[in-house]
């Protein structure tokens, strides 16, 4: 990432990977392997950044927000440990899973104990607000994935959709930044300012990952093209192409539950990537973004609040 958002916390990013290494030491030998190979495995570190870069816009106490930050990335990265065993993904960012080189139980207990650690560090933050908005997230995340696991399959339904991203992808941006401004002086109008920036941009970041799961290529992300389509997931961009072509018996047959016709699905595929969607869908993430932006206009304008404007713009100009 060589974006100047990122430059200008990239040493304490180091900082921030090299104390969430430390924490495995006293514990058993192939955690401390296991979170090394999983921190080094990739990964923008966009939340541990927004996290960073929101707490120094607004003056916070710098240990308490490195904890924070630890805190942020340990809990995405326990996530997507169980993600990718309950979706059985053999690759991610192009490298192989833990689920890959471990056994389903060792994969969770994996996973469990990063979902420890982080807590441990929200804990350091001696905020108790902080970790309540901790420990309501981590339940959020999961909420949202049994919703998806059990009940979402053949929707085109947008409340369902906004929620599923929201548990998915935004409640962790929007804790992220909130919670850097609890640990900043400030007052409880900035606390909601930096809440609701949070959560604009965390849409949008999760709109944008879907739209590049029909327009990326499997070779760059590792996954078939339209993966979550493939399972029955209906995202942003198939929801615009269900509501402007209602006749399309390939579509139908997704919202009446059968997905697995693999010519019909190519077929739907690739008439989503030629349709208008994916641009609807685009300027739909953009609208999140400038709501974001406009919810920190008033906030200090300092070096921070500009790379946090450069970022929101990031976030929907991004190819992978």
């Amino acid at each position: 990432m060589s974006q100047s958002f990122f430059t200008l916390v990239e040493d304490r990013i180091r900082q921030v990977e090299a104390l969430m290494r430390s924490e495995a030491l006293q514990y058993h030998p192939d955690l401390q392997s296991v979170l090394a190979y999983l921190l080094s495995s990739g990964g923008k570190r966009i939340r541990p950044v927004v996290t960073l870069l929101s707490g120094d816009m607004l003056g916070a106490d710098n240990e308490k927000l490195m904890n924070l930050a630890a805190a942020v990335e340990l809990l995405h990265t326990a996530t997507l440990v169980h993600d990718d065993l309950i979706d059985g993904a053999m690759l991610r960012r192009g490298i192989p899973t833990l689920n890959t080189r471990w056994s389903p139980a060792a994969t969770v207990l994996a996973g469990d104990y990063i979902f420890a650690r982080a807590a441990g560090f929200a804990a350091a933050t001696q905020k108790v607000q902080l970790m309540t908005v901790f420990a309501e997230t981590l339940a959020t995340i999961v909420s949202g994935e049994i919703t998806q696991l059990f009940t979402s399959r053949g929707k085109a339904c947008r409340d369902d959709y906004y929620k599923r991203i929201y548990a998915k992808t935004a409640s962790l941006f929007k804790a992220s930044t909130y919670c850097a401004a609890l640990v900043s002086p400030v007052d409880d109008a900035v606390v909601a300012a930096m809440d609701s920036f949070g959560y604009e941009i965390g849409m949008a970041f999760q709109i944008v990952d879907d739209i590049l799961d029909f327009t990326g290529e499997q070779t760059r992300v590792g996954k078939p093209v339209a993966s979550d389509l493939r399972q029955g997931l209906v995202t942003l961009p198939a929801i615009y192409y269900a509501e402007a072509h209602p006749e399309d018996a390939d579509m139908q047959q997704v919202l009446n539950g059968d997905y697995r016709d693999g010519v019909g699905m190519d077929r739907l595929v690739s008439a989503i990537r030629a349709s208008g969607a994916i641009r609807e869908a685009m300027n739909e993430a953009r609208e999140f973004i400038d709501r974001g932006l406009a919810a920190i206009a008033d906030l200090p304008d300092n070096t921070e609040h500009r790379a946090l404007e450069e970022l929101a713009f990031y976030i929907v100009d991004r190819e992978i």
